[in-house]
């Protein structure tokens, strides 16, 4: 799912739009409408607009409310033609890319009405986006047929040839998104039903709700419109909106709409302060809404920054652990010749009645981390070259489940953790106590432990038990035992480290999780690689993405 997103943001060409020139026209052009705005405004229009306004705060209440039902409105039509879309995911999505469409230029939010509804409500991409091409085409063709009716040689007087090339090219993508969801609804005749006479009046009604902003708008200002010409203005102003270049269309909204207002005889210095507040009334509208149905309805657009709430136990068969089934015992090791032999003989033979298998990830050192392994008697996995923390784990793990473990275990091979402790995590799951167990620092005793370490330990803690929902003392434990359904079932999205996104996803699965005190001392051999810097830029994209895995 997260793929799909991604593919269709690319079709966007995000990064290139991103780049310094972009940004540049985008505030050029809103420079430029800012300077013609003050020099061409009736200052004394715009502050009568606007006493007026604040002077009767219900009105302005009704207004907003008046221009909430056109959004209403759409998010109703959309919800008729794909059963599955809630009406409530439906708001929030139409909302959402309004709301970005007054933040990001060329109107670049209209995509994430897509992505919303694909992240927040399971829709397939395809009927989403081909919904969306459908609706919003329909849309532009809707209000310019309302336009052409409400004031005909006025019309095409403003927009001239290019707003029917506009309108020939909504025309167009209409028919295409149309016959798009007519081929999925052949697939799927569930998946959507095809947009009938409801989901046009809907649409004109948006419209006519957005030309009644207009109309109490311009009322504010001195301009008296009957509802044609409202809704004349109304379809000029959208109308120069597919073109717009600045957040929000700011410049190209105000321009149509004078050049609307002028040709039906109004003053263009009132006329300007008139398009002015409406324009300010619909962009703290659509800001306001995009910000709350950016979180709500639940689940938010920005994903889950929490494990969800209420996780039921775990439902995966137990395997059947023989009786001679042993412990795996394994140790990522990288450039570790100086201390890996030394863990090793630290290390029980049997623990729980039960014989242990040693076993040294050899993580591409360029040292003897291997030889010095094979002669204190463990079984090395050479990897050609290093493939991280976390993928050293998932190997171990896997090796595991392969010979049919008991319960597997892993400590970091740098003397920093107790190998003779091993009974200590293993004990609770053979004896189905748990499934996933953590060696806690911080629970038993720290020989040495650097401040800045301990505090930054400390800190990472206590975000992973926020977002776990639950009490975590060492989130970043090096010490850990899984029992084989736990081991067999969990998932290490990240190459990189694992502490996080292993807990994580265990705990998702309603696997059991326990913590045991073990000693520590830090390492007084070889050199840490972990930098705080590259840590967090590596793993907390790592967590967001654990947190919203589908």
């Amino acid at each position: 799912m997260m793929n799909k997103i991604h593919n269709f943001l690319s079709l966007f060409n995000f990064r290139r739009l991103s780049k310094p020139i972009g940004i540049l026209l985008a505030l050029l052009v809103c420079l430029v409408a800012l300077f013609w705005v003050l020099q061409e405004v009736d200052r004394e229009s715009l502050s009568r607009s606007w006493s007026a306004a604040l002077d009767d705060p219900f009105l302005v209440f009704l207004v907003a409310i008046a221009f909430a039902s056109a959004f209403f409105l759409r998010a109703f039509a959309w919800k008729t033609i794909i059963p599955r879309l809630s009406f409530g995911q439906s708001l929030a999505a139409i909302h959402l890319s309004l709301g970005a469409n007054h933040v990001l230029p060329l109107r670049l939010g209209e995509p994430l009405r897509v992505v919303s509804v694909v992240r927040r409500a399971r829709i397939p991409i395809e009927t989403a986006t081909a919904s969306t091409i459908t609706l919003r085409s329909a849309d532009i063709v809707t209000v310019v047929c309302l336009g052409c009716l409400a004031a005909p040689g006025a019309f095409i007087e403003v927009v001239g040839y290019w707003g029917f090339a506009a309108l020939a090219l909504a025309l167009a993508l209409c028919t295409f998104g149309f016959l798009w969801m007519r081929k999925l609804q052949k697939i799927n005749p569930l998946a959507m039903d095809l947009p009938g006479p409801l989901v046009f009046f809907l649409t004109a009604f948006a419209w006519f709700a957005e030309a009644a902003v207009i109309w109490q708008c311009a009322r504010w200002s001195g301009i008296e419109l009957t509802p044609s010409e409202a809704l004349f203005v109304t379809a000029v102003a959208v109308a120069s909106q597919i073109v717009a270049i600045a957040p929000s269309g700011f410049g190209t909204y105000e321009a149509a709409s004078v050049a609307a207002y002028a040709i039906l005889g109004h003053d263009p210095g009132v006329a300007l302060a008139a398009a002015l507040i409406t324009h300010a009334l619909k962009t703290a509208y659509s800001l306001l809404s995009g910000g709350i149905f950016t979180f709500f309805p639940k689940p938010g657009a920005l994903g889950h920054f929490r494990l969800m709430k209420h996780l039921g136990p775990n439902e995966i068969s137990a395997n059947e652990v023989l009786p001679q089934s042993p412990v795996l015992f394994f140790m990522p090791a990288l450039n570790e010749e100086e201390t890996v032999e030394s863990c090793i003989k630290r290390c029980p033979e049997s623990v729980s009645g039960r014989s242990v298998e040693i076993l040294v990830i050899d993580d591409g050192s360029t040292d003897r981390t291997a030889q010095r392994a094979k002669e204190a008697g463990a079984k090395v996995i050479s990897l050609p070259v290093c493939g991280g923390l976390g993928a050293a784990v998932r190997i171990g793990l896997e090796y595991g489940v392969e010979i049919g473990a008991a319960a597997i275990a892993f400590c970091d091979a740098d003397e920093e953790y107790p190998p003779d402790e091993l009974e200590n995590l293993i004990e609770p799951i053979l004896s189905n106590g748990a499934d996933y167990v953590v060696g806690s620092r911080f629970l038993g005793t720290i020989k040495h432990m650097r401040p800045h370490r301990r505090f930054g330990n400390k800190v990472l803690t206590l975000v992973l038990s926020v977002i776990a929902r639950r009490r975590i003392t060492d989130g970043q434990s090096g010490y850990r035992a899984f029992s084989y359904e736990a081991a067999a079932n969990t998932e290490i999205i990240h190459d990189f480290n694992y502490a996080q996104v292993l807990t994580l996803d265990l705990l998702a699965k309603g696997y059991r999780y326990l913590e045991v005190p073990i000693s520590y001392k830090f390492r007084t051999k070889g050199d840490s690689f972990v930098k705080l810097g590259g840590y967090l830029r590596k793993v907390v994209p790592a967590v967001y993405r654990e947190l919203n895995t589908t």
